[in-house]
């Protein structure tokens, strides 16, 4: 990304870019800095290309048009497909760009082997953004709160990633909503928190199985009740629950080698506040628990399939079931 932020400083730019990878939030942000850097509010030299419904020889053309009254033109491409597929006649071309035009590629999944990547990482510049580090997002986020006068504890900026999780836009907008709650704090609160932000579907299982694992059995119904209440679908609640059963029984056998936190994070291939969490739940879970409330699970969700139980009473009985106090 500092080759991205150089060029926009300094007004000097390659023939061609690619940005790809997950992270959409940041491949947004640095779509649009380079078309505000490079073409600004000019739209007569600004061509954009959104999708894979395009014509080759008319994308060529307009790059060889000079640009009117300008300095250079620019071409957007957005979600091409060209680096996937079907790219040779554009991958040609790339080095046979004029000086006056700039070819701006926006992509999420690429293939590495493609002529296309090949032909841009030769003749401009690939930034590939992917999902951020706990670490990043705690320091991107503090930025946020300190521009406008804010500021939160490491214990309340982690609490915030775990409830929001760590997609950018949304944890953005929360942040927003944090900074507009109180004008008159200046620190922002875990009681902020949990009365502005909306929890991450994740974290309103790791509730829910939070329940199971103490035999709260009212509180694990409630959570219940309440997803399906703002219409989420019980055969998502029971394949996130399974799912958190599995986490759980893989961080309970990781634990038992001896390893750290981070290094079960990376062994599930996990964030480290979901593999805190799991690590935290398999404390109350004996293995042979978790291991008959994962095949209760899935024979819950064969039955749903074949139609032989409602997936509203199957979920429920399953919540029921390993939430009972025993006797």
């Amino acid at each position: 990304m500092k080759t991205l932020t150089d060029d926009i400083k300094t007004g000097k730019f390659k023939s061609v870019y690619l940005i790809c990878g997950e992270e959409e939030y940041l491949k947004l942000n640095y779509k649009n800095q380079l078309i505000k850097a490079i073409a600004g509010d000019d739209t007569m030299n600004l061509g954009v290309y959104e999708g894979k419904n395009f014509d080759v020889n008319e994308v060529i053309d307009t790059a060889e048009t000079f640009p009117f009254f300008a300095e250079r033109r620019l071409i957007v491409m957005d979600g091409s497909g060209l680096f996937k597929s079907g790219g040779e006649e554009l991958a040609e071309y790339m080095s046979k760009i004029p000086e006056s035009t700039v070819f701006l590629f926006v992509e999420h999944d690429v293939d590495k082997r493609s002529k296309m990547y090949k032909a841009v990482k030769a003749n401009g510049h690939i930034c590939e953004i992917n999902r951020q580090t706990e670490k990043d997002l705690a320091m991107w986020a503090a930025r946020i709160f300190a521009r406008d006068g804010k500021k939160i504890t490491n214990a309340n900026m982690s609490y915030l990633i775990a409830n929001v999780g760590t997609d950018m836009e949304v944890l953005s907008r929360e942040i927003e909503k944090l900074i507009s709650y109180d004008l008159k704090k200046d620190v922002i609160a875990k009681e902020d928190i949990d009365a502005v932000c909306i929890k991450q579907l994740n974290v309103r299982i790791f509730d829910m199985v939070d329940a199971i694992s103490v035999k709260n059995q009212k509180k694990a119904l409630d959570c219940y009740y309440e997803l399906v209440a703002e219409k989420e679908p019980p055969m998502r609640i029971l394949f996130m629950v399974a799912r958190q059963f599995h986490l759980i029984l893989q961080a309970k056998d990781l634990s038992a080698r001896g390893m750290s936190r981070e290094q079960i994070a990376s062994a599930m291939g996990v964030q480290g506040f979901i593999a805190s969490k799991s690590i935290n739940q398999s404390r109350n879970f004996s293995v042979a628990e978790l291991k008959s409330a994962l095949t209760e699970s899935v024979k819950t969700e064969e039955m749903i399939k074949k139609g032989v139980l409602d997936e509203n009473i199957g979920v429920e009985m399953l919540l029921i079931k390993y939430s009972r106090k025993s006797t």
